[in-house]
């Protein structure tokens, strides 16, 4: 499966091989098992102002812009797009419940892959839509000489976010690597669709409750049930992108 995959990316893109330098990872829901309070959030703030957001369904707006989530919502149940001044209050009432919550784990599995992409001599490279001013001094805090700050996107990098293909793109000038040197680990089908938009071999990480088409269905090249499961096969995995 995985070796087909591989070819089938190539043939697509017409590129000779993989030739694989640098690995580039989402935040939440990869690094960080935050998503349940995301989606608890969203479906709480939405229910204050008289919207619905189910929680699953915060699963596949991940990636966007809060505004554009707002706007989504709003027009579906209200008729209408939000004001500015709505949506400034509305993400600042999730931001806090959002922030009620204990910090967020580290995902399983995710400190192990790491280890072995770096032992691959690999770059790792954070690509979030997340504006956390204390986002690098939290990552080393959980994974130590794992991420640097010139190898990272934030929301503070980009005009605009997942599942538009910018983030990805600027990974790709901060690492000064060609698409078919690097791949992509996400868990959100936008930011499955954001990767292969810019035309990086997708591997999504079902760390949430979402159907596996879900991500297939937005161009996943490989999916894996868990970070575990992805750190236990990653040996075999890079050895056919060699």
């Amino acid at each position: 499966m995985q070796a087909k995959a591989i070819k089938d990316y190539i043939e697509t893109h017409g590129y000779e091989g993989i030739r694989l330098k640098a690995v580039f990872f989402d935040m939440d829901g990869v690094l960080f098992n935050s998503m349940p309070y995301h989606a608890e959030a969203w479906h709480q703030v939405m229910k204050q102002y008289g919207m619905n957001l189910s929680r699953e369904e915060a699963y596949m707006h991940e990636g966007r812009t809060g505004a554009s989530t707002i706007n989504i919502v709003s027009l579906r149940d209200r008729g209408h797009e939000a004001t500015p001044e709505e949506i400034e209050e509305i993400y600042a009432e999730k931001s806090r419940l959002f922030n009620l919550n204990p910090p967020a784990a580290p995902m399983a599995g995710a400190w192990e892959l790491l280890q072995q992409v770096k032992a691959d001599g690999l770059m790792r490279v954070v690509v979030t839509g997340s504006g956390q001013l204390s986002l690098l001094e939290r990552l080393n805090y959980h994974f130590p000489d794992m991420f640097v700050r010139e190898l990272m996107v934030t929301a503070f990098d980009v005009k605009y976010g997942k599942p538009d293909p910018e983030p990805y793109l600027m990974a790709l000038r901060k690492a000064d690597v060609l698409p078919f040197e690097a791949i992509v680990v996400e868990n959100a089908p936008l930011g499955v669709r954001a990767a292969r938009a810019a035309g990086l071999f997708t591997i999504a990480v079902n760390t949430g409750p979402l159907p596996v088409s879900a991500l297939t269905s937005e161009g996943a090249d490989l999916v894996y049930p868990s970070m575990d499961s992805l750190a236990a096969g990653w040996e075999e995995l890079y050895r056919q992108m060699k």
